[in-house]
């Protein structure tokens, strides 16, 4: 199936690292522009270098953005502007938290997974859809997760971000559907990298990180496998295929839709 996303431009936050990782690359591979928007200098660049070496006529660039900062994400906007002249795509990827009972996180966690998961996906959002409006065109996908859909076990308030996530896309794709922009949400379950390097030195998977520590034993996935009906953990390339069709005028009449791709963990 041709997406016809070759000549598209692209911002994927979050991109240099696990699922956003996947999707730069899976973008990439359809022609389009990506702009990896990351707080993860040194493994952005890298990511960047591979795609590029890929060859082809389309570009990669790296722009730093932590997306919990409205002028970081407008400046990365204005950025993209000036680079490729528009913005097609925007994937709201970037996303944090550390699991831990609600009444033993301290609030810096809590602040921490607001910023990163709600309010980045707002500050985005706001930031693009101006440009996006002018030309009556624009793909907005957010990577939510379960969580948000079913309540999850320490994952509290990060649950509560991404349910927010699922709430404004459906508002936001009343507001811009006469705009012609489409407005949607992905939502995988547990997802691991199957490259440990694909975590980058910033992410919640990187392999000292305590996050990683916990779902990187043997016995706990084995226990998480057991919870989905396909009986295994996600990986980037299972949610990818998903984003690419929101991403591609092959979607033009799907919009204000969550749809997980979980294994079937929530339905």
């Amino acid at each position: 199936m041709d997406l016809g996303l070759e000549g598209k431009t692209a911002i994927v936050t979050g991109g240099a690292s696990n699922i956003g990782k996947a999707i730069s690359e899976g973008l990439y591979e359809e022609g389009a522009n990506v702009v990896i928007a990351d707080i993860d200098v040194v493994q952005a660049e890298r990511v960047v270098a591979e795609l590029k070496a890929r060859g082809g006529d389309n570009d990669a660039i790296f722009i730093k953005v932590d997306v919990g900062v409205q002028t970081d994400i407008e400046n990365m906007a204005r950025q993209t502007l000036e680079t490729f002249g528009q913005i097609d795509i925007l994937i709201n990827n970037a996303g944090w938290t550390n699991n831990a009972l609600f009444l033993d996180k301290p609030m810096e966690d809590f602040e921490r997974e607001v910023a990163i998961n709600f309010w980045g996906p707002i500050y985005a959002a706001r930031a693009v859809a101006p440009a996006m409006i002018e030309r009556r065109y624009g793909k907005i996908t957010t990577i939510g997760s379960d969580a948000g859909r079913v309540g999850e076990y320490n994952e509290a308030v990060y649950g509560a971000c991404k349910g927010g996530a699922i709430v404004l896309t459906k508002a936001l794709a009343r507001e811009f559907g006469r705009h012609n922009l489409n407005v949607n949400i992905v939502c995988p379950g547990l997802t691991l990298p199957e490259n440990p390097e694909d975590s980058g030195t910033n992410s919640l998977w990187h392999k000292d990180s305590h996050q990683s520590a916990i779902f990187r034993d043997e016995e706990v996935l084995k226990k998480v496998a057991k919870k989905y009906p396909l009986r295994r953990i996600g990986v980037p390339n299972d949610i990818v295929p998903m984003v690419l069709f929101l991403s591609s005028d092959r979607s033009s009449y799907v919009t204000g839709q969550c749809i997980s791709v979980s294994g079937g963990y929530a339905m």
